[in-house]
């Protein structure tokens, strides 16, 4: 740990964290009403949230630099500034495509709570702490899909969309007031100012960096692609966007349980990859089990699992991500954001397009799988060499 470094109030780290999926969860249960008021189809409703994402990337590596540019905390009140300006310009737009435009550009803000406050964390802690500090904060953002879709769904039903974005304002202009006051500042004096190219270059080489990407995309698909397919599988199922919302509350249970459990596994001393291994296998499992109930309404209830195996991938994959880049943390922790978000992003633009839960996530559990044997495989034969060397 960085003992000269000014540490975040956890509290507001978390919620500052939470605010991207608070954000995006909240606007899923609105897609029945975007889609009705506008008149478009689902699936161009749905592209709403890959646009997000599209854009988040975006924000990463723009909000990124301005980490190791002009700090931590100017970069981070800047973007919830932006996020304010765009939401309330959602709020009023008069055309889907305007709507479209400023839903991306409050994604552009508010991928400075992710990107700024991860390496704010990432300027305190290091190794095992860093690992329990991300899976703290991973417990408690699982109650953000909670929020979201409860919040979304109740304003949906009585104000549609458009309280939608009139909600995000109320939230975030407290949040501003709360960061400029107590937000440190954590950018180091003796900073490196590397170029993006060739930090970009040293990053694109790095085997680590795609498995790492790979992972985190796959496991981010599965479990965002439930909020922009599911409530049209409701909606043909007859359920209402309210029922649609109180599932959050089961499958966010299941995040934070992945969350707990990974903390005891840490503290037994279970490497990061076998974490990672179980978390894989129980994703597979999950897909196999929503194919197999996807015609029921009941098809959320193996989602659990997959909120489970996020609580434990997640915190196991980052915490570790950027180990060989602590001279600029800022410009390679944007860089990894962009390469896993632009994954992410166009991942659920195929999942809208093709419009199967299902089989979105039997391709992401696959892939993780298939990832993951690689690196064992991988893993094992550079330890047969070591030990052929040494004897």
């Amino acid at each position: 740990m960085n003992t000269n470094v000014k540490k975040i109030s956890i509290p507001l780290a978390v919620i500052l964290l939470m605010l991207p999926q608070i954000i995006e969860t909240m606007y899923s249960p609105a897609l029945t009403s975007i889609k009705n008021h506008f008149g478009v189809s689902a699936a161009a409703a749905a592209q709403a949230l890959s646009i997000f994402f599209i854009a988040f990337a975006a924000g990463v590596i723009f909000w990124g630099r301005m980490c190791d540019v002009i700090g931590r905390r100017t970069s981070t009140l800047a973007g919830l500034i932006v996020f304010i300006v765009s939401a309330v310009f959602t709020l009023i737009s008069p055309s889907f495509n305007m709507l479209l435009l400023g839903f991306a550009c409050c994604a552009f803000g508010a991928a400075v709570c992710s990107i700024c406050i991860q390496t704010i964390i990432r300027d305190g802690y290091q190794g095992m702490e860093l690992s329990h500090v991300f899976s703290i904060v991973g417990t408690s953002v699982g109650l953000s899909p909670v929020i979201g879709m409860l919040t979304g769904s109740w304003l949906t039903i009585h104000g549609g969309y458009t309280w939608i974005f009139a909600a995000m304002v109320v939230f975030v202009a407290p949040l501003l007031i709360w960061s400029f006051i107590q937000l440190p500042e954590t950018k180091p004096a003796n900073n490196h100012r590397d170029s993006l190219l060739a930090v970009a270059l040293k990053m694109l080489k790095d085997g680590h960096i795609w498995y790492i990407s790979l992972m985190v995309a796959a496991f981010n698909i599965a479990l965002f692609s439930y909020y922009s397919i599911a409530p049209f599988m409701f909606e043909k199922l007859g359920v209402s966007v309210e029922y649609f919302g109180y599932t959050g509350l089961l499958l966010a249970a299941g995040s934070i349980v992945g969350s707990i459990i990974n903390m005891k596994l840490i503290r037994n001393h279970l490497s990061h990859d076998r974490i990672v291994s179980l978390a894989t296998a129980l994703l597979l499992l999950s897909a196999i089990c929503v194919y197999l109930l996807q015609d029921s309404v009941w098809f959320f209830i193996p989602m659990v699992m997959v909120y489970l195996s996020f609580g434990l991938a997640i915190p196991n994959l980052l915490s570790g991500a950027l180990t060989n880049y602590h001279d600029h943390l800022g410009s390679a922790g944007a860089l990894l954001g962009l390469f896993y978000y632009l994954m992410i992003g166009f991942g659920l633009h195929a999942a809208s397009d093709f419009g199967s839960l299902a089989i979105t996530l039997l391709i992401c559990g696959l892939v993780a799988c298939m990832l993951v044997g690689l690196k064992l495989t991988r893993s094992g034969i550079s330890t047969d060499l070591g030990q052929g060397s040494s004897s």
